[in-house]
């Protein structure tokens, strides 16, 4: 059994075809049907005609990620799709051969059909050096490096032991990394480890503080479904008036919570809500809360992040203490 991960758009714009319709799928719309492909070197021949402003180093990693979508995925082998529209990945199991579907929407016309096992797997649950061989930056490899296949396997089927790290090398396919997903990752892990159950509610807090709200946060223990409440202006008169619940554990929020959310904001006469999660959120939520766009919002750990990230330099001293970060600029190379 071999562990493939197989990326959906730079920006997850195909994340919603891929899961809906039990796919895998990668790019290259210009290339036909892979199975009428006899080898490696015609492939590399039809991607440089195609994509002739392209070095030959780029060129040649395609054709080596296209190759193996098309031909070396194997039923049964599992294939992870790490989902850019929330911090989680969707594992599945390859269940058929590749199919091309010129039909299909651009950028899912290269189609390897799944089974899906876990759709919303939050990435927290994975141990670091998991994450970190997910994120090269690659749009199609296979992850093997310390045991991946039966760890990964394991944690699906719920038998995961804790596992100390060897001193095999990394594969090969995370030379090209995600540096920025990297550097999350290993923010989450810190605020996992040091702001644990209601101190997650005050790095909620901080962020809110920073965006210009007065927030009245709620003791520790039963809170009356409401965690903060914020609004705009130095005596938080302002508007919007926001009622915020924050989740701390591991476990996806189910609908129940979503719902309790929006009767807390009537309760309270607020104008919107604001739901974190940190275990993320199970399909049902995210597909309710697209209907409630004017109303409510949902936060993951990515989200948080992305929050804190944006306005660090308008926290309180406290939390910038607990939580020390710098900004650093680094090149952008493009993806491949």
């Amino acid at each position: 059994m071999t562990l493939w991960v197989a990326r959906a758009g730079k920006y997850g714009e195909r994340e919603d075809f891929a899961l809906e319709n039990s796919v895998v799928v990668v790019g290259w719309d210009d290339v036909s049907d892979l199975s009428k492909i006899e080898n490696k070197d015609e492939l590399n021949r039809i991607l440089t005609n195609k994509y002739p402003d392209e070095n030959s180093r780029t060129v040649g990693i395609w054709t080596g990620q296209l190759w193996n979508f098309g031909r070396e995925f194997e039923e049964g082998d599992i294939v992870a799709l790490p989902l850019k529209k929330r911090s989680a990945i969707a594992f599945g199991r390859v269940a058929e051969n590749y199919k091309y579907d010129p039909d299909a929407p651009l950028g899912g016309r290269h189609q390897r059909p799944v089974k899906w096992i876990d759709t919303d797997l939050a990435r927290s649950r994975l141990d670091s050096d998991l994450r970190y061989s997910f994120g090269a930056a690659r749009t199609v490899f296979k992850v093997s490096r310390d045991d991946a296949e039966t760890r990964i396997e394991a944690l699906l089927d719920g038998t995961a032991t804790s596992w100390r790290k060897n001193d095999e090398g990394e594969d090969a396919a995370t030379a090209d990394i995600d540096i920025q997903r990297q550097a999350d990752d290993q923010i989450i892990d810190f605020i996992s480890r040091k702001f644990r159950g209601h101190d997650l509610t005050r790095l909620v807090q901080g962020v809110l503080e920073a965006q210009g709200c007065t927030v009245r946060r709620s003791l520790p223990g039963p809170d009356g479904g409401v965690d903060l409440v914020a609004g705009q202006g130095p005596m938080g008169f302002g508007f919007p008036r926001i009622c915020v619940q924050v989740k701390s554990g591991n476990d996806p929020a189910d609908v129940t919570v979503l719902r309790g959310l929006q009767g807390v904001i009537q309760n309270y006469g607020a104008d919107q809500g604001l739901l974190v999660s940190w275990g993320g959120f199970k399909d049902p939520v995210l597909r309710e809360a697209r209907q409630l766009f004017f109303g409510v919002r949902l936060w993951d750990q990515s989200d948080l992040v992305r929050n804190i990230q944006e306005h660090y330099k308008h926290f309180p001293a406290d939390i910038q203490a607990e939580l020390p970060m710098k900004r650093t600029w680094v090149l952008v190379v493009e993806d491949i």
